[in-house]
């Protein structure tokens, strides 16, 4: 059975249209990578209420809770090496220099025997849909398509 993720992509307006916040994975495999690296905050799915799910993982990744009223559902994605995302979108404003990531422990370097704590998120920032296509994993790049589509409505 494939993992299932569920997330919530925030957005906010301004002049120049939408930006999504965008999160980087934290730890040393992702250091270096940036484009097709980047993700809507998100998490495993592990006692079946995704809505749930989306809100708590955004907490715990930025150090806010999420926004509680007027989610959009953007339905579900699947990634390349299968997991399913499902995924809402909310209104809201997150300044990123109060990112508050949680931490996760994992032997560093390879067969050291040390271990070592890492942010879970190590970035956050705001995006135009069309920088966001280039830094998403592939995948949800169609969140953010499916988000402009709703707000053109």
């Amino acid at each position: 059975m494939p993992k299932r993720s569920a997330g919530l992509l925030l957005f906010r307006r301004g002049g120049d249209g939408i930006e999504v916040l965008l999160v980087h994975p934290g730890g040393p495999f992702w250091a270096r990578r940036d484009d097709g690296a980047w993700s809507i905050p998100k998490g495993e799915v592990d006692d079946g209420d995704e809505r749930a799910t989306a809100a708590r993982e955004f907490a715990e990744e930025l150090g806010q809770p999420a926004p509680e009223r007027d989610w959009v559902d953007l339905g579900e994605v699947v990634q390349s090496g299968g997991k399913r995302v499902r995924a809402w979108a909310a209104e809201g404003d997150f300044d990123v220099e109060l990112l508050a990531s949680n931490t996760f422990e994992m032997e560093w370097p390879p067969r050291s025997g040390r271990t070592s704590v890492f942010a879970e998120v190590d970035r956050a920032a705001w995006c135009s849909p069309e920088v966001a296509a280039h830094k998403l994993i592939p995948a949800q790049v169609a969140l953010v398509e499916r988000l402009a589509v709703h707000l053109k409505h």
